[in-house]
């Protein structure tokens, strides 16, 4: 389960705490030159003693430009269960109206507490979306204990990053680092307020990149860290020993709520993206290939003749939008983007994403078992484009699928454009080899590369296909067409 590092309804004492916490696989050791413990060389001690030290060092220029931000906002919350509602001896003299007005829905403040970077000296200030969401008021506190009231510039809950402007000259800001250069091992601290702990400092490792698909936004390339982010560190810093700033902490995995040892920030090269456009324009403008692309998995691998399961697999190609134009079709397979191998289909979603409207770059896929070389020109992805694909699959892998003809009426009830044809699934037999995969409403467009054009053309080409025989479909499904595979356990 995913949390958000938010403050929980905990009291605490009003005290600042700095905690430094080594995360190696020896405990820190304390010495001095006066005590130290037997066994223990003078090299070692000087070691841990200048490490130490440098680590004061980072932490003390770092800290001055990260802020505590602390929201309130308006919530709409039950009046609670009155205990008298029920009572028969107050019903008697009252009526069943007795107290339903005080069961209306009530307003109340609530507040949130949060972290914040100083990315310009001129006010701004990084933080994540949930963090400033539907707040009333934004009050930033700073190193100093000066406080502003901070307000919202841009937010893009698609990355679950947000800037705050404060009106404020002269402010300490901490660095930008690359991420790109990050390296799983490499030393980070996590900087923040976690339970209202004004700049709390811990030390953990990169522990993984490029991590993805794991439900906290839309566009997902995390650096997991084992440095602790507690309740409070949302939109705190993750820096490098340089005290630069690397990511910034977004969320946990926990079963409790609190630290488990899994964290995630998004990479600074890409909270560097999203805010630039959200000062420049208030909004995130995104590039869009215009095509829906799927994973390849061991099943498509060995249907389009794969040696590696690698690669976004072209699900299907919106009509006359960049990809089209370029060339694209489906059943193609882009390996590259601008020389960056594509292993998985978010890096190529991601790196479009990022990817200016107008520019053109270079692509490289896979067609019928060729590499070819491509230039496309990008375009500005719609505000409501459908680019999500589900997966699914079929029979003799087809046995339990029932279908019937498209007609008008079906068409514009499922909202299946004029340029698809196939037969519609009807029904799904429970337990069959399809079930859970295939669906009521999908359109089978192709099965093994044959088109599909009605039930009669659907029996020819299923009648053929053996017991064993594992399928490749192509259909229909949610604004989309996708390629599916079906095989016998």
């Amino acid at each position: 389960m995913f949390f958000y590092p938010d403050l929980l309804k905990k009291t605490v004492r009003p005290l600042t705490v700095l905690i430094i916490s080594l995360c190696l696989t020896l405990p820190f050791l304390v010495a001095t030159s006066e005590a130290q413990g037997p066994g223990i060389s003078e090299q070692s001690v000087d070691l841990l003693t200048r490490t130490g030290k440098a680590m004061a060092e980072v932490t003390a220029a770092v800290k001055p430009g990260i802020v505590n931000i602390l929201t309130t906002r308006t919530v709409k919350v039950g009046s609670g269960q009155d205990p008298f509602l029920d009572d028969p001896f107050f019903k008697r003299f009252f009526g069943d109206q007795f107290g339903r007005q005080r069961q209306h829905p009530r307003e109340q403040k609530s507040s949130g507490l949060g972290s914040g970077v100083i990315v310009s000296s001129e006010g701004y200030i990084i933080t994540n979306s949930h963090v400033v969401k539907d707040a009333d008021e934004i009050k930033v506190t700073l190193t100093d204990k000066r406080e502003f009231i901070g307000k919202v510039i841009g937010s893009d809950l698609k990355t679950e990053i947000a800037v705050v402007k404060i009106d404020a000259k002269g402010l300490p800001t901490v660095p930008w680092g690359n991420s790109d250069k990050l390296q799983v091992g490499e030393v980070v601290l996590a900087v923040g307020n976690p339970f209202g702990l004004n700049q709390t400092v811990t030390m953990g490792i990169v522990s993984a990149l490029g991590r993805a698909n794991v439900g906290i936004a839309d566009y997902e390339d995390f650096i997991q860290t084992d440095a602790a982010i507690n309740p409070g560190n949302s939109g705190g810093a993750l820096v490098n020993v340089k005290g630069e700033v690397v990511g910034i902490n977004t969320a946990i995995f926990s079963t409790s709520g609190g630290y488990q040892g899994i964290g995630f920030a998004i990479p600074s090269n890409m909270v560097k993206s999203i805010m630039e456009s959200l000062i420049k324009r208030g909004k995130v403008v995104r590039g869009w290939l215009g095509v829906s692309i799927q994973k390849v998995t061991p099943e498509l691998a060995k249907q389009f003749d794969l040696k590696d399961e690698v690669g976004a697999l072209v699900g299907d190609v919106v009509e006359d939008g960049p990809a089209e134009k370029a060339g694209l079709q489906r059943g193609d397979i882009i390996v590259e983007y601008d020389g960056k191998k594509i292993e998985e289909p978010y890096i190529l979603r991601n790196m479009v994403a990022n990817t200016l409207p107008g520019e053109q770059h270079s692509i490289k896929i896979l067609r019928d078992g060729k590499t070819r070389a491509m230039t496309i020109t990008i375009g500005e992805l719609p505000t409501e484009a459908q680019q999500s694909v589900e997966s699914g699959d079929f029979q003799n892998a087809l046995k339990g699928v029932v279908v019937q003809d498209m007609n008008p009426d079906l068409a514009k009830k499922l909202k299946i454009p004029d340029k698809i044809k196939g037969v519609i699934i009807s029904d799904v037999e429970e337990g069959s080899i399809a079930a859970g995969a295939l669906m009521q409403g999908d359109v089978i467009q192709e099965i093994n590369r044959k088109k599909v054009l009605d039930v009669k053309s659907y029996k020819d080409v299923v009648s053929r296909i053996k017991k064993d025989e594992s399928v490749l479909l192509l259909i229909f499904r949610g604004g989309s067409s996708l390629f599916v595979t079906l095989s016998q356990k």
